[in-house]
């Protein structure tokens, strides 16, 4: 399998921290709503995004909903959450997503 690979000249930047400057707004779309929910402190949790008001890391919610963890059972697990900041988690992860890419197995044209 080959692996698909672009290179951005751009900087890596925090998309939340871009829709401040920006005037709440990115590529002319209004920023969501949502990523008011996410908190970025480099005293908590080393910095990474985590759910607003707790030690919840962003990742960590992508992760168990990648994972195939339901909805319920993620709130279920962590109570202190709700269903407005698991759609937050998802949209800061689509937010990353515009700014960066990964490199994925792709399949290769025979």
């Amino acid at each position: 399998m080959e692996r698909a690979h672009i290179r951005l000249n751009r900087p890596q930047r925090d998309p939340l921290s871009r829709a401040r400057t920006t005037g709440n707004s990115m590529r002319g779309k209004s920023v969501n709503p949502l990523l008011q929910r996410i908190a970025i402190d480099p005293r908590i949790c080393g910095g990474k995004p985590c759910i607003k008001g707790t030690r919840i890391r962003v990742s960590l919610v992508l992760d168990f909903l990648a994972e195939g963890m339901t909805e319920a059972e993620l709130l279920a697990e962590y109570p202190g959450l709700t269903h407005e900041d698991v759609l937050a988690a998802i949209a800061y992860g689509a937010e990353v997503a515009r700014e960066r890419v990964i490199p994925v197995p792709t399949e290769s044209a025979a």
